[in-house]
């Protein structure tokens, strides 16, 4: 019943991003020329999420659909190699390096090294709030979280992961436990009771690699919605900047968005406890674990990052959602090029001076 309502969920917080991109329609005046909106729903399984493609510029029906199918070749291709789940025929993902913990280096395609070299650098940018050697950790809420689904989405308080099983399984969460060989493009986990967990950068990172290859193939004016996780690219005709809604973590169907912003070519990340979560005597626990504590970040409501690479505004999301707004601004004025958002639990918006919202 808990996924049911989940998916419903996914799917009318997306539909309300979408409808704030397409409000624009077709048009044509004397000063432009006519284009076509388009959108096609690409998967539910990649990711497990659902991705939307949306064409607002002059790609004929033969190029949207070549594009759809990049889009989905592209992001079935990630979901396989990052996935911590399952493993595939032909592939040595992440679950696989993680099933050879503490015994063997895994060989792994060159992409997948890339990929890992680049989260390693996003755990020193994120000051190691966003640590993908924290899988022993979130496995005891991942665990918790499934056995809260049989039951509706509740959860006895006496099976929620004690402090002790936290603070054991947090000593399996160094970053320096793995061990990349780019020469031998092998990757390996020092530490057997150590697992990767990439749910803070994956689909980020997916969706602007995505984005680029769209571009370099002739794209323009096109916006990707990954499950919320939004790339431009371009802007719309016109030069007219993108608009797109942040949602209300607190909202109802006639109020789901609390406020409306301005987009250039660029990512737009949000996280919020509002996503994937169950209830335990009272108390909601969502999925973002704060690396201190071990338990669900309460700084706020939602963060979204806005920055050009997606892989950087998924794991800044993350990392800003588990600090202060203090800690998280001073983080984010270290990096060019990044602007943020954060909902606090009243409703109340902060924002860095990037921002700008649309005034209705």
């Amino acid at each position: 019943m808990k996924k049911t309502i989940s998916i419903l969920l996914l799917l009318a917080s997306i539909c309300s991003v979408l409808s704030a991109f397409s409000a624009c329609g077709n048009k044509q005046n004397d000063e432009k020329e006519e284009y076509t909106t388009r959108s096609q729903t690409v998967s539910y399984a990649h990711f497990n999420t659902v991705t939307i493609l949306s064409s607002y510029g002059a790609a004929t029906a033969e190029e949207f659909a070549a594009y759809v199918k990049t889009v989905d070749e592209m992001l079935g291709h990630y979901h396989k190699l990052f996935d911590i789940y399952y493993e595939y025929a032909g592939v040595n993902n992440i679950k696989t390096i993680n099933k050879n913990a503490g015994k063997e280096p895994v060989a792994v395609e060159e992409e997948l090294i890339v990929f890992l070299e680049y989260c390693k650098e996003l755990y020193a940018v994120t000051k190691g709030q966003t640590n993908i050697l924290f899988g022993s950790v979130l496995k005891l809420w991942h665990d918790a979280r499934e056995t809260a689904d049989e039951t509706a989405g509740y959860l006895d308080k006496s099976l929620l992961p004690t402090e002790d099983a936290l603070a054991e399984a947090a000593k399996h969460t160094s970053i320096d436990l793995l061990v990349i060989d780019k020469e031998a493009k092998t990757v390996y986990i020092s530490d057997p009771a150590a697992s990767i967990d990439v749910g803070a950068i994956a689909k980020g990172y997916a969706a602007s690699k995505v984005a680029e290859k769209l571009k370099a193939d002739g794209a323009d004016a096109m916006a990707l919605n990954a499950g919320g996780n939004i790339v431009t690219i371009g802007l719309k005709p016109g030069n007219e900047q993108w608009i797109t809604g942040i949602k209300n973590p607190n909202g109802t169907e006639a109020n789901s968005l609390i406020c409306r912003v301005k987009l250039g070519e660029t990512s737009l990340v949000t996280s919020g406890n509002y996503e994937r979560y169950f209830l335990s005597d009272g108390k909601i626990y969502h999925h973002i674990i704060d690396p201190e504590t071990r338990m669900p970040a309460e700084h706020f409501a939602s963060v979204s990052v806005f920055t050009p690479n997606g892989g950087l505004a998924d794991a800044l999301s993350t990392a800003l959602f588990c600090m202060s707004y203090e800690e998280g601004l001073a983080l984010i004025e270290e990096i060019d090029g990044v602007e943020a958002l954060w909902v606090c639990h009243d409703g109340t918006i902060k924002m860095t001076k990037g921002v700008s919202l649309v005034n209705d």
